[in-house]
């Protein structure tokens, strides 16, 4: 565990980003039933922490993806922070939607790129990673290479790490689950009982059936 992955997790604690409900699961688009939800959109609503975030992706690729030479939001929750960082890193930028619009232009992409740009792909969050492969492939259609993708929290689901490897996809994250259930638990937010429920989640998210 990292200070740096240590630092984001304490913000996202900080402004509350992270909500746990044993007794109510929350349901995701997947249909899997989760005991805690990660809410980064949060984060935009705190300025000093918006700031710390983005300040903190930045470095990563800055550090890890230099030849990157155009950034890639993915729609919705990474255009904000694509946007934020291209800015401060004085990068072009883009970001890529689920599917083309049903009207106006039909973009898919939305932005300036050309074919053999190097692109580093800004996301949210990785769960399973599906809808940001799918962003991957998009691109590559496209003749883009894309260099890596960064996000700003992992669930470290075994599936996830599988799938990024599979697809040839650097993914470098400012913070993960383990990290954050581990802090919560050191500041008595959530209770040893509550940690054993959420480690034993992530173990098998798509099976849990509650408590």
């Amino acid at each position: 565990m990292t200070t740096n992955e240590t630092a984001v997790a304490e913000k996202l604690l900080q402004v509350k980003a992270i909500q746990l409900n044993l007794d109510a699961p929350y349901t995701w688009a997947s249909g899997w039933k989760s005991p805690i939800y990660c809410d980064n959109r949060r984060v935009l609503s705190f300025p000093f922490v918006r700031e710390f975030i983005k300040s903190e992706m930045c470095n990563v690729i800055f550090d890890q993806f230099e030849d990157g030479a155009l950034l890639a939001g993915v729609a919705t929750a990474g255009i904000a922070w694509g946007a934020m960082a291209a800015d401060q890193l004085k990068l072009p930028y883009i970001y890529v939607r689920p599917k083309p619009k049903e009207h106006g232009l039909g973009n898919q992409i939305e932005g300036y790129y050309e074919a053999g740009q190097k692109v580093v792909v800004i996301e949210d969050l990785i769960s399973t990673g599906k809808s940001s492969l799918q962003v991957v492939g998009v691109l590559r259609a496209k003749g883009m290479e894309v260099v890596g993708m960064v996000s700003i929290f992992d669930y470290g689901f075994p599936n996830a790490a599988r799938n990024f490897a599979e697809a040839g996809v650097k993914l470098r994250t400012l913070t993960n689950y383990p990290t954050l259930v581990r802090l919560a638990v050191e500041k008595q937010l959530f209770t040893s009982k509550q940690h054993e429920i959420l480690l034993k989640w992530q173990a098998d998210p798509g099976n849990w059936q509650g408590k």
